[in-house]
């Protein structure tokens, strides 16, 4: 953290942190989060909540206003909840809040996968036995099959024969073209 003595910034205060379920019509989203979900997302989300659970809880300021986890109080609603997990982080400034609101998406935004980790675990999953569909993780079923398509290559030698290109007149032939005219 370049040019933040630590006295100045908020872990010096090394504030604890509490998990408190509030309900949620207590909530208020906040009307300047430039970050918008649609309606497949919030679905999404509403779905891994089911299956898993509300594991992360929404950060709320000490009005109740939401700074991250707008998706998750949407799913929230959409799946009847009266209440959600909830941390306040109220030792922030209003800048810093809304600092942290567009840093918590943008972080999360710009990270990459590590493709061959990612087909291994979404491998160890479509191989359990599991009591829900893989594509909760938020990958489509075609996107899990082209990974793990990724994890074992074809072997040499073998030419799938969609990737082999006819020369000129033998294409023409195929499709019953006289090779002068094609």
């Amino acid at each position: 953290m370049k040019g933040v003595r630590l006295s100045q910034h908020p872990l010096g205060s090394r504030q604890q942190l509490a998990v408190t379920y509030r309900a949620i019509e207590d909530l208020k989203p906040n009307s300047s989060n430039p970050r918008l979900h649609s309606k497949k997302q919030v679905e999404q989300i509403a779905n891994s909540i089911a299956t898993f659970g509300f594991n992360v809880p929404l950060l709320v300021n000490d009005e109740l206003r939401v700074l991250a986890g707008h998706g998750r109080l949407q799913a929230a609603k959409m799946l009847g909840m009266g209440e959600v997990p909830t941390i306040s982080v109220n030792h922030l400034s209003e800048a810093q809040a809304t600092a942290f609101m567009i840093a918590d998406d943008r972080l999360t935004e710009i990270s990459k996968w590590d493709e061959k980790l990612l087909a291994e675990q979404l491998k160890f999953l479509t191989e359990a036995e599991l009591d829900f569909s893989v594509d909760v993780t938020g990958f489509l079923v075609p996107e899990v099959d082209l990974l793990l398509e990724a994890l074992t290559p074809a072997p040499k030698g073998d030419t799938d024969p969609a990737d082999v290109v006819p020369d000129r007149d033998q294409a023409c032939r195929s499709v019953g073209l006289a090779t002068s005219g094609c």
